[in-house]
């Protein structure tokens, strides 16, 4: 489904588990490239997830794994 199609409260969600990504990564000091390269993915994922886009349970794994929280941390309140 294209994100134009998605109801406003899934783009409201995914908009903040991006800024959640964001805050912690800035939290722990650390870039964009840092943080793909220690999770294992590109910088454009980290790049696109920060900006809202759609996230694979895998990225969020091993993001959350390399900021060293739980994923339920990025998924809170969503």
């Amino acid at each position: 489904m294209p994100a134009a199609a998605q109801p406003p409260w899934i783009l409201d969600a995914r908009r903040a588990l991006g800024d959640r990504i964001r805050d912690t990564r800035m939290w722990r000091d650390m870039t964009q490239e840092e943080l793909a390269e220690q999770a294992g993915i590109d910088r454009s994922t980290v790049q696109r997830l920060e900006a809202g886009a759609d996230a694979k349970v895998s990225h969020l794994l091993r993001i959350a794994l390399t900021l060293n929280i739980p994923v339920t941390d990025l998924l809170h309140e969503l």
